[in-house]
């Protein structure tokens, strides 16, 4: 076991989790790009007009118009986004250079890509049958070959690489100007330069795979849908799940459509194309049934109900101490769409019921698609509901969510009623020693008693590293025995994932990015004072 932090080696396992977690920044402001978008597009439209005729007024549609137009930002420039965003996310120093360096080798390599198209005689053209034979699109004032996020996503980890390679480099006293971090972006250009002429040459058969994944998802029909929202589900504990829902929203496997003379591929993307697009009138069924919709009967009726079933299945004399949590769990998930403060109380206690969980959301996935609902986004909420579902009016069959979730809210209840008492399940309440679900003293703008958890965790010593995605801190720890577990949880952590002998996961819920920057106030402060002491 290696006491220095410089000597851990990451493993593949955690570089996956690393890259799903990056995911999160852009898929955030696409999330709310795309209420702006969907409020904007679906006030402004004719029908919605017919019906308020106020909203026709000249100055509400210029704002209506407005907010069209910068929801359609991250729909626009979402690939050179993941490029920025992934070295951002997983470099450990220099994050700022890191940046810098994305935004640079995704320029480059599409430039480079330009540069080989012009010397094959492909480009200069305007001829849109040859464009679209090539792939080609105008990417950032750029025309190349449009590799999607599956090629920023290539450059984000490369440039990852040259950064940690790179970034700490010592040239001659000649050249030291250009060492350091300047030194990266300057071997980003050369790296990406020649990738960028070897792109047109592998890209096909990238391409090709992912059709490849594409039309074997499409060919299980309305089994699809359901392998997807179980997958995502399964894969969720273990934070990968952001990997398998990128390739759906974002790549061929989600679908391609011809949107406004333009090809899209990937379900979110296609949604937000057409949003975006004044021609297009609905939304196409291939692309939302991998969307908002699938979520919304297990998120806002499933869960509520297993909610209510821990309720009633605590004892009687514990049962307002844990309606605090219940309550805000409910609320994360129906207004919020964080769904880990209700599913962290019975997944470690009960695996079995999480895997009945994760078929019955994947099962909404394949209801919604059957009834024909066309409501995309990404959340599964109520926000996503009413702007994508009741605002474009009645061809998206948003009726139908409120009679799948009643449906679901049943079925949840009476199983997770059933299964807690037959096989005596210890979800929260349950026990008659019940501290853990207790109000300790809190500490700070996060409600958490920071100072506590940070020595649960062996204290400041103990962490090498530590991150954070939407709902968890992950963490590397020099001894794992140092973690206590019950402390933790005693001071209202959901849930504590090991991994291995160094990486563990801990359950905060949606207050986790503040729990996280005091951790890091609390040890910066420590290790100030250290430094100062005589």
């Amino acid at each position: 076991m290696s006491d220095s932090p410089a000597k851990h080696k990451i493993t593949l396992w955690e570089f996956f989790q690393s890259l799903g977690k990056t995911f999160m920044l852009p898929v955030a402001l696409l999330s709310f790009c795309g209420i702006m978008l969907g409020i904007g597009s679906s006030l402004s439209s004719h029908n919605v007009i017919s019906l308020l005729p106020f909203l026709g007024n000249p100055v509400l549609q210029l704002v209506f118009t407005w907010m069209s137009k910068v929801g359609s930002f991250a729909f626009s420039y979402l690939p050179v986004m993941f490029a920025i965003a992934i070295p951002l996310g997983m470099a450990r120093d220099n994050k700022g250079v890191a940046a810098f360096s994305g935004f640079v080798g995704f320029a480059v390599m599409n430039l480079a890509v330009n540069f080989w198209l012009h010397a094959k005689g492909v480009l200069p053209t305007n001829d849109n049958v040859v464009l679209k034979a090539n792939n080609i699109q105008n990417i950032i004032g750029i025309q190349s070959i449009d590799t999607g996020i599956l090629g920023a996503v290539l450059v984000g980890i490369m440039v990852f690489y040259l950064h940690q390679r790179f970034h700490t480099v010592r040239l001659p006293d000649a050249l030291a100007f250009f060492g350091g971090t300047r030194f990266v972006p300057i071997i980003t250009t050369l790296v990406m330069g020649l990738l960028g002429l070897v792109i047109p040459l592998i890209w096909p058969w990238f391409a090709a795979a992912i059709s490849g994944l594409g039309q074997l998802i499409n060919e299980a029909g309305e089994l699809g849908p359901m392998i997807f929202g179980t997958g995502e589900r399964l894969l969720l504990p273990f934070g990968l799940q952001h990997i398998l829902v990128a390739i759906i929203r974002f790549t061929d496997a989600g679908g391609t459509l011809d949107v406004c003379g333009r090809s899209v591929s990937g379900a979110l993307t296609i949604f937000q194309a057409q949003l975006s697009c004044p021609t297009t009138t609905g939304f196409s069924e291939s692309a939302t049934r991998f969307l908002s919709q699938g979520k919304m009967p297990a998120f806002l009726g499933g869960l509520p109900g297993a909610a209510l079933a821990m309720y009633h299945c605590a004892r009687p004399e514990n049962r307002h101490k844990i309606k605090g949590l219940l309550i805000s769990g409910v609320v994360a998930c129906m207004v919020g769409g964080t769904t880990e403060p209700i599913e962290f109380l019975f997944l470690f206690v009960a695996p079995v019921l999480y895997v009945v969980h994760a078929l019955l959301t994947g099962l909404g996935f394949t209801v919604m698609a059957i009834l024909g609902v066309t409501i995309g986004n990404t959340d599964g909420n109520v926000i996503d509901f009413v702007v994508f579902g009741i605002l474009h009016g009645l061809s998206t069959q948003w009726y139908y969510v409120p009679l799948v979730a009643a449906i679901w809210f049943t079925a949840y209840y009476l199983i997770f009623r059933f299964a807690i008492i037959r096989f005596d399940i210890k979800t929260p309440g349950r026990d008659s020693d019940n501290s853990s679900t207790g109000n300790p003293l809190t500490s700070g703008k996060s409600g958490y008693n920071t100072p506590a958890i940070l020595a649960a965790l062996g204290g400041m010593d103990n962490i090498t590293s530590l991150d954070n995605c939407l709902t968890r801190l992950r963490l590397q720890v020099k001894d794992m025995c140092r973690v206590d577990d019950a402390v933790l949880k005693a001071n209202r952590v959901i849930g504590v994932v090991h991994l291995d002998q160094h990486s563990l996961q801990v359950v905060i819920g949606p207050q986790v990015q503040s729990v996280k920057d005091e951790m890091v106030s609390l040890m910066s402060s420590a290790s100030a004072g250290s430094n100062t002491a005589p």
